[in-house]
């Protein structure tokens, strides 16, 4: 058989660039399908661009999940990068990457080789980080460009003061050795542009003669001989095509579009496939289960004496603020999502933070999603980030373009909902501390008619949303629901290994474009190390 290359990575997303060019730098030829265009979009290059992006069809997958009792019976969107680069392309560009207990519990519930002490090493190969800190847990010399933010506003520095007089310690470094305080964000920047998986991993890989790029390749199944992988169709320009590999298949499709292409080739639970006409090539019913996510919820205000991100969007003050991002890199067109940020626990007891407070000095529509408030304002996200409630993502056919049903199940285990309102609590607090007296006129969400428990809970599943962190639908474990081994590799087939957010057993402690390219780090060397 020839091969046409000696790896096939499904996805060029967060985890698939760093792979291909780890891979390729050591001499392998790979193979790269992406679903979606070249990172060519403008809005995916300016920071402040994310907003253009989060439902745009030409770089999103534009998801959504089944209605659901329990969050309001609404379908919540949910957006996947479907560009060069993946999510990391469209989103909120934070570099955070949890908390060192996130992964002594992974090699506590069997994942060998992954405690914090096994995975610290990758997290700093992969990073070069602008601002100093511990050389002990920063990188530098990665691809990976991560900084502070160059311009903060004055909001973000009454959120930090206030967090302080709130009672939680500071962090000069939420990524460092003091992952839990408050402390300001970090965020994936090169230069003045966005630093996406693409733009930094992926560039170097371009130029290496074997490396070859496939966009708009629709991936359609995995073809097998016997229990072994071999091979991968996809649609591009209309026509159906088929590539091999002669080493390895590596699927990078993250948490929504990997347990379904395993689905629709023949790998899941028996009786799910047998129900959607689908040929068994694997019984492995843990795929496309445990999934987890994080659901948020916010307490906004509107504020006086100084501007907000809402008044820096428009007329004049936007133009000067072209004008400084073009001329110096700074100002509110290099802002990501979230400027300032608390690691809290929910009671006393815990061994780490449950709890995640986003800060960002601007606020948001109640019925427009992404859309800014013409009035000054700011606004705190809550987010529970260990949750408790798990959920599925299922292959709705054996049709490969017909999508997964998304059933997340938000705020089924009820001590979800206890960590979400102990948030909100905390959230206010913050911002009634007297570092915002000079800023804050008042609460505008949930307003303060909204007090008791039954009243945040009711506000958390009707109005709430999430910030796109899917996880675990093809986790990492020796269990009976788990789907791949330590070493990522697919249980019960050869030649299959799956590098993404999927594997993650538990989702970690905050956002998760970090921890995924610090799993695409080490499962490239766990592929190397398996070739010797």
């Amino acid at each position: 058989m020839e091969f046409d290359a000696d790896y096939i990575i499904i996805g060029a997303g967060s985890a698939g660039c760093v792979v291909t060019d780890r891979l390729s730098e050591k001499g392998h030829s790979v193979l790269l399908l992406e679903a979606g265009p070249k990172d060519i979009h403008p809005m995916v290059h300016i920071p402040a661009g994310v907003l253009h992006l989060l439902s745009n069809p030409k770089v999103n997958w534009n998801y959504s999940s089944e209605p659901e009792e329990s969050s309001g019976n609404r379908r919540i969107h949910w957006p996947r990068g479907r560009v060069l680069g993946g999510s990391s392309s469209i989103n909120g560009m934070l570099y955070v990457r949890g908390n060192p207990a996130d992964y002594d519990g992974w090699a506590q519930m069997g994942c060998k080789g992954w405690s914090f002490e096994n995975v610290l090493p990758y997290f700093r190969k992969s990073e070069n980080y602008k601002n100093g800190g511990d050389p002990e847990h920063r990188g530098t010399g990665g691809p990976l460009e991560v900084e502070d933010y160059r311009t903060v506003l004055d909001l973000t520095h009454a959120f930090v003061e206030a967090g302080h007089q709130a009672g939680y310690p500071k962090s000069q470094d939420l990524n460092g050795s003091m992952p839990e305080g408050v402390g300001y964000s970090q965020m994936t920047r090169r230069g003045r542009l966005r630093g996406s998986t693409a733009r930094t991993f992926l560039s170097r890989a371009k130029k290496r003669k074997n490396v070859k790029i496939e966009t708009e390749a629709i991936v359609t199944g995995l073809i097998f001989e016997n229990k072994k992988c071999i091979g991968v169709k996809f649609n591009k320009d209309g026509l159906e095509k088929t590539v091999f590999a002669g080493k390895e298949i590596i699927l990078s499709g993250g948490a929504v579009n990997s347990p379904h292409i395993l689905q629709i080739s023949g790998i899941g639970s028996e009786e799910h496939l047998s129900s959607i006409g689908v040929k068994i090539i694997h019984h492995l019913p843990g795929v496309g289960k445990n999934l987890q996510d994080h659901y948020v919820s916010r307490i906004s205000h509107r504020v006086k004496g100084t501007d907000s991100i809402n008044q820096l969007s428009r007329g004049f003050k936007l133009l000067r603020e072209i004008g400084s991002w073009a001329l110096q890199g700074k100002g509110a067109l290099t802002f990501g999502i979230t400027s300032a940020m608390v690691f809290s626990r929910s009671r006393e007891g815990l061994s780490s933070p449950d709890i995640q407070l986003l800060f960002t000095p601007a606020s948001y529509s109640q019925k427009t999603h992404g859309q800014l408030e013409k009035q000054g304002g700011m606004t705190v996200v809550v987010c529970p980030v260990r949750p408790s409630s798990r959920g599925t993502i299922m292959a709705h056919s054996a049709d490969p373009l017909d999508r997964p049903l998304i059933r997340p199940n938000y705020f089924s285990d009820p001590d979800d909902i206890r960590v979400m309102i102990a948030g909100l609590r905390q959230a206010r607090n913050i911002l009634a501390q007297p570092a915002f007296k000079p800023y804050s006129v008042e609460e505008t969400v949930p307003g303060l008619e909204n007090q008791s428990d039954d009243d945040l809970e009711k506000f958390a599943r009707e109005n709430g949303s999430i910030i796109y962190h899917p996880v675990s639908t093809c986790k990492m474990g020796e269990d009976p629901m788990s789907v791949v081994d330590s070493r990522l590799r697919v249980h019960g087939i050869q030649g299959l290994r799956i590098v993404d957010a999927s594997i993650m057993p538990t989702v970690t402690t905050g956002n998760t474009n970090a921890p995924t390219i610090m799993i695409a780090e080490k499962a490239s060397d766990m592929i190397l190390e398996d070739i010797m």
